[in-house]
């Protein structure tokens, strides 16, 4: 009987399990959409509404436990500035999972997960600088001083 056994197994180990979704919560947090897997998406729904919890409260152990969960203090400060005054008045339900078809190779069933009232200039912003400070910095080297 699996009598308090919540989650799925995703054909992991427990650490390879974990592991992925600290991967995918950052991602999530740091982006607010990303596509994957349908079982995968609803798990990790638990994950970022925690996290999201966490920035609300605000406090210092808040933070060091985001903190520890999610390794990444770029992440960690996005959460507790910005999404946290954004969902301040909302009462969970901070992700959204959408069906998004079936992968080509083997016919996964897809869903995209993102965050309610999500900032559609957020997805794919880190790249976008680093691609144009990239052509600057190519731009610099290209004009003889």
């Amino acid at each position: 009987m699996r009598h308090k056994m919540r989650g799925r197994k995703l054909n992991r180990t427990s650490s390879h399990r974990k592991a992925m979704f600290v991967n995918m919560t950052a991602s999530l947090l740091r982006h607010e959409q990303i596509k994957t897997t349908k079982p995968k998406a609803k798990d990790l729904r638990s994950f970022a509404e925690k996290m999201i919890t966490l920035g609300k409260r605000g406090d210092l152990h808040s933070r060091r436990k985001a903190m520890s969960f999610l390794q990444d203090k770029a992440v960690v400060s996005k959460l507790f500035d910005t999404l946290a005054e954004r969902y301040k008045d909302r009462q969970g339900g901070y992700t959204r999972v959408l069906a998004a078809g079936y992968r080509y190779g083997d016919s996964a069933p897809m869903a995209v997960i993102e965050l309610v009232d999500r900032d559609p200039d957020a997805k794919g912003s880190e790249d976008r600088e680093r691609h144009e400070a990239m052509l600057e910095a190519e731009e610099n080297e290209a004009v003889p001083a």
